[in-house]
């Protein structure tokens, strides 16, 4: 499972959505990634996969940041803190 993961401008929260292929969760990335090159006007939706149901409109001029992370197994013992800061900080020890 693939996380999409959006900061928003003068939002503290971030917003997410797991896409199961690696495929459509590069391309989700790519499209906010566009909104902050300038490249995207208008509202970007992404859908999740993990929650049926689950949509996220995004205004493209508010993107700050955006990152894809793939989500990793308890088998494979690496547990990883969601959110931005947890990349920073995980490097930093």
């Amino acid at each position: 499972m693939y996380t999409v993961e959006v900061l928003l401008k003068q939002v503290a929260a971030s917003l997410s959505v797991q896409r199961k292929e690696l495929a459509d969760a590069e391309a989700d990335y790519q499209r906010v990634l566009a909104a902050l090159r300038g490249e995207t006007t208008g509202v970007i939706e992404l859908v999740c996969d993990r929650q049926v149901g689950k949509r996220v409109s995004i205004l493209a001029s508010e993107v700050a940041a955006v990152q894809l992370t793939e989500k990793q197994g308890a088998a494979s013992g690496g547990a990883r803190v969601p959110g931005f800061l947890a990349a920073a900080s995980s490097g930093n020890s």
